[in-house]
């Protein structure tokens, strides 16, 4: 209990990050067409219209990547009481966030990206705390 405690911080951040980069790919798996066609309408206008498919793959692989090291850094940091799965895990995190980011700027959807801003704030304070 004290190791749950004494990382409290750290595993709340991490299961906000779980939760959102794993509903998220989920949501990009089963509803693959459903986004694909939504974000070749959002791009169509943009530089990247031609490379929507390769970009959703890369971001679907990128948000995965991070949710599943997310939840091995849960593991480690209860189990172990290391920190390394879940440095990398709030590595991909911001790594997929800012990929977003540049999107939502690429589009011009401005107000995507705000959003966009208000979970790598979160992201990036759990780099920040596992950094040593």
């Amino acid at each position: 209990m004290n190791n749950v405690l004494n990382n409290a911080t750290e595993l709340l951040l991490l299961l906000f990050l779980i939760i959102t980069f794993l509903q998220s790919g989920i949501d990009k798996i089963t509803d693959w067409s459903g986004n694909l066609s939504w974000l070749k309408s959002h791009f169509a206008k943009s530089p990247l219209k031609n490379s929507v498919l390769l970009l959703l793959s890369i971001v679907l692989l990128t948000e995965m990547l991070a949710g599943l090291l997310c939840v091995a850094g849960m593991y480690q940091i209860l189990a172990l009481e290391k920190t390394e799965f879940a440095f990398y895990g709030a590595i991909f995190s911001c790594i997929s966030l800012l990929m977003l980011l540049f999107g939502q700027r690429m589009a011009k959807d401005y107000e995507g990206a705000k959003t966009i801003a208000v979970y790598f704030i979160p992201a990036m304070f759990l780099v920040f705390l596992l950094q040593s």
